[in-house]
């Protein structure tokens, strides 16, 4: 009886850690610190979610662009194209932080933190 009692608790927990997890919202606006091989930048990503499905804005040194992306978990990948070059950004994401590598168009790679504004 006591061993089931204690399986039953942990999988409880199991389960109610995994829906904790699931309710990541990356709606919001973010200021997102990049680092690159040719240099760093600051820019915004004004950020929508629904469900798995992310859409937004960036603007920054590069210019502004329209984002969207994905968000299984608390893995993160956003992407948008400036004057026909792909940018992407691959993490993760918390409540509150988004952090991981930046790709500029194959033509800069780099790091990214973000805060959310």
């Amino acid at each position: 009886m006591k061993a089931s009692l204690f399986t039953l608790f942990l999988l409880l927990a199991f389960l109610f850690s995994s829906q904790a997890q699931s309710k990541i919202d990356v709606s919001g606006t973010w200021i997102v610190d990049v680092q690159t091989d040719m240099g760093s930048g600051t820019p915004t990503f004004v950020l929508k979610q629904d469900g798995e499905k992310i859409t937004g804005t960036y603007s920054g040194t590069l210019g502004e662009a329209p984002v969207t992306g994905i968000l299984k978990g608390n893995v993160l990948h956003l992407e948008f194209s400036i004057e026909g070059n792909r940018i992407t950004y691959d993490g993760t994401a918390s409540a509150s932080e988004i952090s991981g590598k930046v790709n500029l168009a194959d033509m800069a790679m780099g790091t990214f933190k973000g805060t959310r504004k």
